[in-house]
């Protein structure tokens, strides 16, 4: 059993590489990249995370994750706001060292992979429609999330499942909202950024919150058994 401290260290670390690479990828070479390019940065951050920090704090590096963990039992009141905290500090970090990186090269930060909805973002599509593709997405993030790892036995795959779910949903939503599925990881750049993307948190934050909880419910109502 690893301690508090280690457990929100770890969090941190992980919110960190998670928006290093993955904002970051999207930010400095999105067009090299292309959305698969993005969605596996994203993904594969998650895949070799899962493997160092999982056995430490379970690697949710995301508030999302970590409520439907409060809702179905494996995680205290104590630790969930701790992990949000650090979380939350974790994308800051990252965020910070991405817009360091820009600012070195004499260039100006207006792209740290931030999420957005409407004119000129994606598609363009409502702010309606954006809460509800990322409350869809996380739903199904997070759903798979609480799958995997609920039998013992599935230990070995479990973080390239999840790395590839993150990925999948991804694939969708990055010319929708950019996907955030996670509030941390939409935090960071519209804390660094500020105006639109700081305008449109709420919905990064709301959406994926609403989606975890449904995620929770949804697996304690239907894979969850009863004895008896």
């Amino acid at each position: 059993m690893y301690s508090l401290g280690k457990k929100v260290t770890a969090e941190m670390i992980g919110t960190f590489v998670l928006v290093l690479f993955g904002c970051g990828s999207a930010a400095t070479a999105g067009g090299e990249l292309g959305y698969t390019g993005i969605a596996l940065a994203f993904g594969l951050s998650i895949v070799a995370l899962a493997y160092v920090i999982g056995p430490i704090s379970g690697c949710h590096v995301n508030p999302a994750v970590s409520l439907a963990m409060l809702i179905g039992g494996k995680l205290s009141g104590r630790d969930f706001i701790a992990y949000l905290v650090a979380q939350a500090a974790g994308a800051v970090a990252g965020s910070a060292l991405l817009y360091a990186i820009f600012h070195s090269a004499g260039k100006t930060a207006a792209n740290l992979g931030q999420n957005g909805y409407g004119d000129g973002y994606g598609i363009g599509i409502s702010a309606l429609m954006a809460v509800i593709v990322e409350i869809v997405l996380t739903f199904v993030f997070v759903y798979a999330i609480m799958g995997v790892t609920s039998e013992p036995a599935n230990g070995k795959v479990a973080g390239l499942v999840i790395g590839l779910t993150l990925t999948l949903v991804h694939l969708l939503g990055i010319g929708l909202t950019g996907t955030s599925v996670n509030p941390a990881r939409s935090f960071g750049p519209a804390i660094l950024l500020g105006g639109e993307a700081l305008s449109e948190l709420w919905v990064f934050v709301t959406a994926p919150f609403v989606g975890a909880a449904l995620a929770a419910i949804a697996f304690r109502t239907l894979n969850v058994r009863k004895a008896g």
